[in-house]
């Protein structure tokens, strides 16, 4: 599995529409809107790295609004929902 953070620069009039269609989209698992140097953070689950490539060069540019994207690949997950399952096995009845 390859998980992606995708930052996007969307034209300020469509970042409602623009958010709702990679909602949309299968690989998209999350859309957020964000303060800062960006409109839109999206998180992209997909099986593969190709998978990942037709994703953004393939059906993210067909949407109207993005003018700029910036696609961050993950290594490693520190999550602390892992974490607490990481620790809680085999820990019942203690």
């Amino acid at each position: 599995m390859v998980t992606s953070i995708i930052l996007m620069n969307v034209e300020r009039s469509q970042i409602n529409e623009v958010a709702a269609a990679l909602a949309e989209m299968r690989g998209i698992s999350e859309v957020y809107s964000v303060s800062g140097n960006y409109d839109l953070v999206a998180i992209a689950r997909v099986e593969n790295n190709e998978k990942l490539s037709d994703l953004v060069t393939s059906q993210m540019v067909k949407l109207t609004g993005i003018r700029k994207t910036e696609t961050m690949l993950a290594f490693q997950s520190f999550s602390r929902h892992d974490l607490e399952t990481m620790f809680s096995i085999g820990l019942d009845g203690i």
